[in-house]
Formats: structure tokens, C-alpha cells, sequence
């Protein structure tokens, strides 16, 4: 097995993978809690979490946390989606016991003060603004939410103003007690690194209260929305158009990878070539695949000139229909496989790369596969198997967002 895996008395697990030939260490805390699991009150909270680990403890600043690591010459970040939130570092392998320290301290001992919390409070508020005024990131949020429409995983990760401006000590840190258990942490590390001494480490630092992992209750998402959409005077009208697909662990994930890749992956892709090459409609055009615990979705964004919109949103559902008709060719399997297997190894060739596939694997529960594993996984795939998927997944009803300067009966048309 190429990586390591300990789960302590506390529930807590750590999982390594050893990279002899770095003088690197990628290390991540992460959380099984994300926008899906707050309720209409709590909406950005793990969001907002995130952002105030890094305000303060009893003996640390703010700035005194940014110096410790800007010290030792170690990356600092971390991120929020909608089933876990990681905390992350890239570090030269001899401060591993520093580095682990800090996040120890980061996490487990974070003030969460109210004045702190005002000031965050603000800074997102700032960061939904800016999302606002980035149509091309909006539109994946309106997206899901209509795709996802009453279901937790519509949700947006950064929440509404209303929300956040809420959030004061108490309701963060309840929710920091609740969610930031042992058992719902993953400690993952990959580099030049020894499995025995992150185990100690961990064990003897990283204190989090409770051990008991939360349970996520799992639905099926309803009917999504046909057309969500937002009047907005931009220069491109912004269009994202899919449907429901598979979760985390199923089987036919590696042929609808396949499809993905063949459909919208790339400048060989057909909705490239379609609708960027042969017709000019856009400088950018892509598909993309979307794995969640019990659902999944498979979608199209497209930018273009307002004008364009009804014939870029024709060309999207056509490509989708045939390929759901017909399937794809063998050259196209054949570029597909090669063009992940390239993707993979080049993915994987460095720390961080290989602590995210680590962590991730582990904290969403889904098997773990060696690279050889993952590569023969592609291989085994069949033109019959794409053609089954695509016919199966292509075939739910589709959910569109757009964002641009359109009237109501132009956007109305879109729909039909």
C-alpha cells in the first residue's frame, strides 16, 4: 500500500504518504463539514469559520500566526466547499513539529472574539460582494441552486449578507464544538515524512474536543429549477446548463469521466472546437464533472456576446442530445484515456497535490487507488460503458443559469 493510515482512541485519523525523493512536507487538517450541513441561519458558517482560525488565540495574534509561518518560509492557506472545509500547509520536512504546533493551536484554541468577528464579518460580506461583481463565478452559485433547488447542497458556500452579518462568539463557537471534532478530522501528509512521528504529533497536540462524528443526514435531490436567472448589464452573457449526475463511489464515475473530457475537457473537446473554433462564440467553453456524497453534476459554462446567447445554449443541448445518441468514437476514447493518464501524473508530482488526493479520499469516505490503479480504472473503460452513462445521466432533466442583459421573453425562450 503506498500510503499509511492510524485512527486514534479519539476517532481522529492520520493518513501519510512518503515521497523520498522531496525535502517537502504538504500537510492538511480537514473537516467534514461544509455548506451542506448549516442551516438557513447558520448559511457561510463554515466559511466564516475558516476565516477566524486565523484571528488569534490566547497567545498568538493574527499577525503573530502569519510571522510564525512566513518564518520558517511555509505556505498558509485554506478553503471551504460544500462537504468539508481544509486547512493546509507546505513546508520545508524539518519543521514538521512547528507546523503542526501552530495548526494545533489555529484550531483548537482560536479566541473566536467578538470584535474579531464584527471585523470578519464585514471582510466576507466584502468577498459575497465580489462574487457578485464576477458574473463567471456567480454563475456556478445560481447554478446549483437551481440544479439543487431545496436540497442543502444549493446552498451557497459563502452565505447571504443577512447570515453573515449574524454571526457573532457564541454562534461560532458552537458551531466550531460541534463540527470540529476528532472524529470528523483527517490529518493527511504527504512528502519526507515519517507516519510514526505524525502520529505522535498529532496525538500529543492537536487536542479537539469531543470524538463523536457528526452524521450528515443523505437525500435525493427534487426536480431542479429549468431557468434560474439574473438581469445584469455585463458585456457577456454567462451560461451554465447540466443535470444531476453520480456520487462519490460509483462505479460508471471513470466513463463519465471519459465523457467530460470528450465533450467539453479541452481544446479537442467538442464544444471547443464547436463552438470556439468553427464558430467564434467564445473565448471560453467547458464542461465539468461535479462528485458529491449521494448525487453529483455534470454541466457546460459557456461566455459570449448577449446577441449569442439563444444560438451558444442551442449548440450545448445539441452536443449534449448526440452524444447521448450516438456515444463517442474510439479515437475519441483513445485521446480521452491519454489525456487523463497525462493530466494525473502531472497532478501528482507535487506535495500538495498528493496530501489533497490523501485528504480528500479519506474525508469524503471514497476508496483511495494507487496511480496504477486509477490509470487502469480509465483503461478498463469502454465505448459501451460511455454510451450506457451518457444515455442514463444526459437523459435527467436539465437545469440552465444564465447572467446578462437579456429581457424576460429572451430569457424566457431559453428555457424551451
Amino acid at each position: 500500500m503506498f500510503y499509511q493510515q492510524t485512527v486514534l482512541d479519539n476517532g481522529l485519523t492520520v493518513v501519510t504518504e512518503r515521497i523520498d525523493t522531496v525535502r517537502s512536507v504538504a500537510l492538511g487538517l480537514w473537516f467534514r463539514v461544509g455548506s451542506r450541513d448549516e442551516t438557513a441561519a447558520e448559511a457561510g458558517m463554515s466559511h466564516f469559520i475558516e476565516h477566524m482560525m486565523f484571528k488569534g488565540t490566547p497567545t498568538r495574534s493574527a499577525a503573530d500566526i502569519s510571522q510564525a509561518f512566513d518564518r520558517i518560509g511555509a505556505d498558509l492557506n485554506a478553503f471551504t466547499s460544500k462537504e468539508y472545509t481544509c486547512y493546509y500547509s507546505r513546508f520545508v520536512s524539518d519543521n514538521l513539529p512547528v507546523i503542526i504546533e501552530l495548526f494545533s493551536d489555529m484550531l483548537c484554541n482560536s479566541t473566536l472574539a467578538e470584535d474579531a468577528c464584527f471585523r470578519e464579518r464585514e471582510v466576507v460580506i466584502e468577498e459575497i460582494a465580489r462574487t457578485e461583481d464576477a458574473p463567471d463565478d456567480q454563475i456556478h452559485e445560481i447554478f446549483a441552486s437551481g440544479l439543487y433547488a431545496g436540497h442543502p447542497l444549493g446552498s451557497s458556500i459563502l452565505g447571504t449578507r443577512t447570515s453573515v452579518g449574524s454571526f457573532d462568539h457564541a454562534a461560532t463557537a458552537a458551531f466550531r464544538e460541534k463540527h470540529y471534532s476528532p472524529g470528523n478530522c483527517i490529518v493527511a501528509v504527504a512528502g519526507l515524512v515519517d507516519h510514526d512521528e505524525v502520529v505522535a504529533l498529532v496525538k500529543s497536540r492537536l487536542e479537539l474536543p469531543g470524538t463523536t462524528p457528526n452524521t450528515r443526514t443523505l437525500s435525493t435531490p427534487s426536480a431542479p429549477r429549468s431557468l434560474v436567472s439574473i438581469n445584469k448589464e455585463t458585456e457577456q452573457s454567462h451560461i451554465c446548463y447540466g443535470m444531476t449526475a453520480l456520487n462519490w463511489d460509483h462505479p460508471d464515475r471513470y466513463a463519465l469521466s471519459i465523457a467530460d473530457a470528450v465533450l467539453g475537457g479541452g481544446m479537442s473537446s467538442r464544444l471547443f472546437q464547436e463552438i470556439r473554433e468553427s464558430k467564434g462564440l467564445a473565448y471560453s467553453v467547458y464542461s465539468f464533472l461535479t462528485l458529491f456524497q449521494e448525487t453529483g453534476q455534470f454541466a457546460v459554462y459557456a461566455g459570449t456576446r448577449p446577441a449569442n446567447t439563444a444560438e451558444v445554449v442551442g449548440i450545448i443541448r445539441q452536443q449534449i442530445e448526440l452524444m447521448a445518441a450516438e456515444g463517442i468514437s474510439a479515437a475519441e476514447l483513445d485521446r480521452a484515456r491519454n489525456s487523463f493518464k497525462g493530466h494525473l501524473v502531472l497532478g501528482l508530482e507535487d506535495t500538495r497535490a498528493r496530501m489533497s488526493r490523501l485528504g480528500k479520499s479519506f474525508v469524503v469516505q471514497s476508496e483511495l487507488l494507487s496511480i496504477d490503479e486509477l490509470i487502469g480504472r480509465i483503461e478498463a473503460v469502454t465505448i459501451e460503458d460511455v454510451a450506457r452513462v451518457v444515455s442514463s445521466v444526459f437523459a435527467t432533466k436539465g437545469s440552465l443559469a444564465f447572467i446578462g442583459p437579456l429581457t424576460s421573453e429572451e430569457v424566457d425562450r431559453l428555457s424551451q
